[in-house]
C-alpha cells in the first residue's frame, strides 16, 4: 500500500510557541508546510526555515491572511497570542478561527477554546457553522489548561468509585523565557504593584475565561453541573534583584503571582485549578516549586505529580503538532479531547 501523501499544514504566528511547532512541521515528513502567517513585519518575506533556525525550506513568510485563506492546506495551526491578552477584542480570534474553517481548514488552536461550549450557545453555533461550511474541525490544545487540567485529571477518574474534589496546581519558572510581550507587559513581571495592578487586568479576564473553560469541560465530562467559577489572585514583591531573560526583577517589583479557579457546587469546591508563576524559582521561595500535581480527593485517593517539563512552550507546541493527523481526520465540528484518539508522539521516535 502507497504511503499517504503528507498533510497540508499552515503556521499560524511563530512566536515563542509557533517556532517550535515550525520546526516540527519542517523536519517531519508526514507533513508539509503549506504557509506561515506572521505579525512582524521584518519576517515577512523570509524563509519559514531561517525564522525556525533551520535550512531553506522554500516557503516565505506573509502577513497577508487573504493569501493564507486562499491556500490548499489540511490543517491551521493557530498559536497567536490572544487578542484578549492585552484588552482587546475578545472576538477577533473568534473570527478569525471561523474564516480559516470556512476556508476548508481545519484548525488547532492553543489559544484557548478547549471547551467553546462554556460560552454559551451562541459561540458554539458561530463555530460549528463555519465547521459545517468547510467540512472542517476545531480542536483547542495545550500544556495548561489542555493536557494537565483536563486529561489527566480525566484519565485518574477512570480509577475512582466516588470523587470529593479535583485539584490540579501547576507551578512555572520564567526565567528562562524570551518573551518580554508575555513576562512582563502581560504576566506582570518586574512592574511596581501599582503598574501590576492596573496592566493584569486583561490577564486576569482572559485567566479567568481560559480556566473556566477548563473546569467546566472537566465538570462536564464528569456529569457534574457547576453554579459558578469563583477566581482569585495574588502577587508577590521581590526582596532582591536579579535578571531573567525578559527583563530586571528589581526588589519591591513583581516577581511571581499565584491564580486560582474553582468550580462551586452549592458553595462547595468541586474542581480547583492553581497556577503558580515565578520569575525566578531559585529566588522566590513562596508556593510551591515548578511542575505538575493532579490530586483526586475520594476513594480511592490519588496524587499525580510531573516534576519536571523542561521545556513547556515545546510541550504546548508538540501536543498540537501530534494532534493534527487526527483533527484531520475528524468528523466536521468542535472536537475537544474526548472525541479524539489518544494524542500521542507517534512519528518522533529517535533510536539512533
Amino acid at each position: 500500500m502507497p504511503a499517504a501523501p503528507p498533510l497540508r499544514v499552515v503556521q499560524w504566528a511563530t512566536g515563542a510557541v509557533g517556532r517550535h511547532s515550525l520546526r516540527s512541521l519542517i523536519t517531519r515528513p508526514e507533513f508539509e508546510l503549506a504557509g506561515v502567517l506572521v505579525y512582524d513585519p521584518d519576517k515577512v518575506g523570509r524563509d519559514a526555515g531561517e525564522i525556525a533556525g533551520l535550512p531553506p525550506a522554500g516557503v516565505s513568510c506573509t502577513d497577508d491572511v487573504e493569501r493564507i485563506l486562499a491556500l490548499d492546506a489540511d490543517c491551521v495551526l493557530h498559536m497567536p497570542l490572544p487578542a484578549s491578552y492585552f484588552g482587546g477584542d475578545p472576538t477577533a480570534d473568534v473570527e478569525t478561527i471561523c474564516a480559516l474553517l470556512a476556508s476548508g481548514k481545519n484548525v488547532i488552536t492553543t489559544t484557548g477554546f478547549v471547551h467553546p461550549q462554556s460560552y454559551g450557545p451562541g459561540l458554539v453555533e458561530r463555530l460549528e457553522t463555519a465547521c459545517r461550511t468547510g467540512g472542517t474541525s476545531l480542536h483547542g490544545t495545550g500544556v495548561n489548561p489542555g493536557f494537565m487540567s483536563d486529561l489527566l485529571p480525566l484519565a485518574l477518574t477512570g480509577l475512582s468509585s466516588r470523587i470529593d474534589h479535583v485539584y490540579v496546581r501547576e507551578s512555572s519558572d520564567f526565567r528562562g523565557h524570551p518573551s518580554r510581550q508575555t513576562v512582563v507587559d502581560l504576566v506582570g513581571f518586574t512592574l511596581s504593584a501599582k503598574d501590576y495592578a492596573s496592566a493584569v487586568r486583561p490577564f486576569r479576564a482572559f485567566q479567568r475565561a481560559l480556566f473556566t473553560e477548563s473546569v467546566q469541560f472537566v465538570a462536564s465530562a464528569l456529569g457534574v453541573a457547576l453554579d459558578e467559577v469563583e477566581g482569585s489572585d495574588e502577587f508577590e514583591p521581590a526582596a532582591e534583584e536579579f535578571e531573567i531573560a525578559a527583563g530586571t526583577v528589581r526588589p519591591g517589583t513583581v516577581c511571581a503571582s499565584r491564580w486560582t479557579f474553582s468550580g462551586l457546587v452549592r458553595g462547595r469546591p468541586f474542581m480547583t485549578a492553581e497556577c503558580v508563576y515565578k520569575a525566578d524559582a531559585a529566588r522566590v521561595r513562596r508556593w510551591p516549586k515548578p511542575g505538575f500535581a493532579v490530586r483526586l480527593e475520594g476513594v480511592p485517593q490519588m496524587t499525580l505529580n510531573v516534576d519536571e517539563v523542561s521545556h513547556g512552550l515545546s510541550g504546548a507546541a508538540s501536543h498540537a503538532v501530534n494532534a493534527v493527523p487526527a483533527v484531520c481526520a475528524a468528523p466536521p465540528g468542535i472536537r475537544t479531547l474526548l472525541d479524539l484518539p489518544l494524542v500521542t508522539g507517534r512519528g518522533t521516535v529517535r533510536l539512533a
